[in-house]
């Protein structure tokens, strides 16, 4: 049980597109006049994600609403905790009597561990809680193997013999994102039928403790006690959970084998460039675009978030006047050509 007294704290991790700011956005919108301070990290170079939460209802100005979310620099948050992490915690724990819940979005490249054990510290600990890991997990992507590097051999393979799974690094990092977790969330059930989800779940079963709890989502949708007040208090006993990326103190680890960039372009026709995305998905094997893009004679905004080849898109707003109409997308992957990407995508369109 937690600490009386002590700021609950919730991790939302997860892969690539899983639906974590989805999972959030609903999290903030039925508050329930909880006070609530958002912290948002992210591997790209926009800050998307952060953007998009601040567009949610949660009971104040829009002022007041940016105020309220914290957006750390690129790159992996357990990297850059010490730098970045334990001073925003610091302005939080300063203003913990107007505040009822901390929510932390990590990159979907990031380890959660570290993150947890951060909350070891002495100055963190005192006065927080790791209210529970929560561990979104995109349902399909995992049905199609698309958390490995290579997810056509690696399927392949992994029937063979499953243990050729942890030669795919990104498989480890799923693997020790499920390790963290003190609840799965499994999402987007509605796109795969019975059988098929009931293999996602047995196979997610395999990575967790028999204590954590495995429960189905539509678009992140989950009633707010479900989520909020698990109590686990993570950061007493994150250190005897094992995972592939564990390291000595004072161990660096590195995500080189990940890429990410972003690129401007003008505006741009909806269908072609979901048709350039996908044929550059194919080719250079980009693992996750998202951004924000310019349709020609549409005064909305039109937001893109694509995972594979597959892209979910809506137009989130108006464009506002002191903005330039600008299409901006930031692309991530492994062994990412840049140069010849940015080529492609511009001569396409």
């Amino acid at each position: 049980m937690k600490t009386l007294g002590k700021l609950p704290v919730t991790i939302v991790t997860g892969f690539l597109g899983a639906g974590k700011t989805t999972l959030l956005r609903h999290l903030l919108d039925q508050a329930q006049g909880r006070r609530i301070a958002v912290i948002v990290n992210e591997f790209g170079e926009l800050g998307i994600d952060g953007e998009i939460l601040k567009q949610c209802t949660i009971g104040c100005s829009e002022e007041e609403a940016v105020g309220r979310v914290f957006e750390l620099a690129n790159g992996c948050l357990c990297c850059t905790v010490q730098e970045e992490f334990f001073p925003v915690m610091r302005e939080l724990v300063a203003r913990r009597d107007t505040l009822d819940h901390i929510l932390i979005e990590t990159s979907g490249l990031a380890l959660p561990k570290p993150l947890v054990q951060a909350f070891q510290w002495p100055e963190i600990r005192n006065a927080c809680t790791v209210d529970a890991v929560i561990t979104v997990v995109d349902s399909p992507a995992v049905a199609a193997g698309t958390f490995a590097a290579h997810p056509e051999q690696v399927d392949a393979q992994r029937r063979q013999d499953p243990n050729l799974d942890h030669e795919s690094p990104l498989h480890e990092l799923f693997e020790d994102q499920l390790a963290s977790a003190d609840l799965v969330v499994l999402n987007k059930t509605d796109l795969l039928d019975a059988t098929a989800l009931e293999r996602v779940r047995a196979e997610v079963s395999e990575e967790l403790p028999a204590a954590v709890k495995v429960i189905e989502a539509r678009q992140g949708q989950l009633p707010l006690d479900v989520l909020l007040g698990l109590n686990a208090e993570a950061e007493a006993h994150i250190d005897g959970r094992p995972g592939h990326h564990d390291h000595a103190p004072g161990e660096e680890h590195d995500h080189d084998a990940f890429d990410s960039f972003s690129v401007d372009l003008p505006e741009v026709d909806e269908k072609c460039l979901l048709e350039t995305l996908a044929t550059l998905v194919r080719r250079h094997g980009i693992l996750r675009a998202k951004g924000f893009v310019a349709v020609p004679g549409k005064p909305m905004r039109l937001l893109v978030q694509g995972v594979g080849e597959r892209f979910d898109r809506h137009f989130d707003r108006p464009w506002r006047a002191d903005e330039a109409r600008l299409t901006r997308l930031v692309l991530i992957g492994q062994a990412l050509d840049q140069a010849a990407i940015v080529a492609e995508l511009r001569a396409a369109l």
